[in-house]
């Protein structure tokens, strides 16, 4: 038997190894419940899972929020997964999963709870532009084999944000602060798997005036990396007058933002890039693991303003170290 600790260091080095563990949970099927599919949240993700309490319903609230629950003395919004996503619970909506990133604390309701898996971002495939943007990526649960499992890996900001919308969505230059200039021809290479993330993201950069490419996925931004770095050195030039900062998600399919940290950062052509993660996984022990791969800043999402004062430090930390 593993003991306590035991587990608790597994999962932190996780991170490690392009890893990470996956809470697969049922929602519904058609009409008459059938056909009941696996979707997935990350596990980092998740503050607790809990039977279905009593909710309290809210007046004037939006469809598919069913109401609040008051869980050791904090008022949580519970929503309605499987209606969300447009299917039928059998036996009703028996779980609570209590999660927390982005800054916030909410509740989905789903029908049941199957397991934990242990996965390699490998064998996370993206699924954009399917279940209307509500599904980021789809896990092979058994791997790459045939008639493996397959697990829809649910884009929770995306949901948020469409059923709880903030007060302001748009970006206010005046509170962004002054244009980062960067060298003529340099950019910002971004990287983030959520279409409503990547959005907000180019927003921003937009704002700052900083010209940027977007990707969505850490193997897409370190095979645009790899390809910058061919031409720069064609060019006689270092990829520092190319690329001023790489801007990385945590959670992406095939290739997690703390692998392709570590990868630029243990490779003698890029150390001098810096690295500023960008997630919606906040909390220290996340803090401590973006440390740990030696990234230059962590910001979580979303905050314009956030993200605007800590490109513009670490940018110009960098230029005053070159």
């Amino acid at each position: 038997m593993k003991s306590v600790q035991q587990e608790v260091d597994e999962r932190s080095n996780l991170t490690n190894s392009n890893k990470f563990e996956l809470l697969l949970f049922r929602l519904g099927g058609d009409a008459n419940g059938e056909h009941s599919e696996l979707f997935g949240i990350n596990v980092f993700k998740i503050r607790e899972i809990v039977a279905m309490p009593e909710v309290t319903a809210v007046a004037g609230s939006p469809p598919h929020m069913l109401g609040v629950v008051n869980l050791r003395g904090q008022i949580i919004t519970v929503l309605d997964l499987p209606g969300i996503v447009g299917v039928t619970p059998k036996t009703g909506l028996n779980i609570m999963l209590v999660t927390e990133f982005a800054r916030t604390t909410q509740a989905f309701a789903v029908e049941s709870v199957d397991e934990i898996v242990r996965l390699d971002w490998s064998q996370v495939l993206t699924a954009e532009g399917t279940a209307g943007g509500k599904v980021t990526s789809i896990a092979r649960v058994d791997g790459d084999v045939q008639n493996t499992r397959l697990a829809q890996v649910l884009d929770v900001e995306t949901i948020l944000r469409e059923l709880v919308p903030p007060e302001r969505d748009d970006i206010d230059p005046e509170t962004i602060g002054p244009k980062v200039i960067l060298k003529p021809g340099s950019v910002v290479l971004a990287a983030d798997d959520s279409v409503v993330a990547r959005n907000l993201i180019e927003k921003g950069l937009e704002a700052m005036g900083v010209h940027f490419i977007m990707t969505k996925s850490g193997k897409e931004a370190w095979d645009r990396l790899q390809s910058i770095a061919e031409g720069a050195k064609a060019e006689g030039l270092p990829i520092t007058d190319r690329v001023a900062m790489v801007l990385t998600d945590l959670e992406m399919p095939e290739m997690d933002g703390f692998t392709l940290t570590r990868l630029i950062k243990q490779d003698p052509r890029f150390g001098k890039i810096p690295v500023v993660i960008h997630s919606s996984l906040s909390g220290k022990t996340n803090e401590d693991h973006v440390k740990g791969v030696g990234a230059d800043a962590y910001v979580a999402k979303f905050s314009a303003e956030d993200l605007a004062g800590t490109i513009r430090a670490v940018l110009g930390k960098a230029a005053s170290a070159a």
